[in-house]
């Protein structure tokens, strides 16, 4: 499936509605640093955030230590970021606010 490139003003809006989501140097990304209580928290979280990533046929940029899991989305055929990115963090989100540290 072929998706948009999301222009500036849409990606910035979309940021404004998202806790600590960043948008990266870059210009094309967006990421985050998720914080849980131990490792299987965090493991659970990227669990979680695997199916659902599977499910949108996006997958995420992710480096995990412990119990800290940074998060990077861009879609790369698009050369930048798209709704699927935004609907990837979105659910990544809701994952994590099961396991709030």
């Amino acid at each position: 499936m072929k998706y948009e490139r999301l222009e500036r003003a849409v990606v910035d809006q979309n940021l404004a509605a998202m806790s600590e989501w960043k948008l990266g140097a870059d210009g094309i990304s967006i990421s985050k640093s998720f914080k849980f209580r131990n490792f299987v928290e965090a493991f659970s979280f990227m669990t979680e955030a695997a199916l659902a990533a599977e499910k949108f046929d996006h997958h995420p940029e992710w480096f995990n230590v412990y119990s800290r899991v940074d998060v990077t989305l861009s879609t790369h055929d698009a050369g930048g970021l798209t709704e699927q990115d935004f609907r990837l963090a979105k659910a990544m989100d809701k994952a994590a606010t099961r396991r709030a540290s």
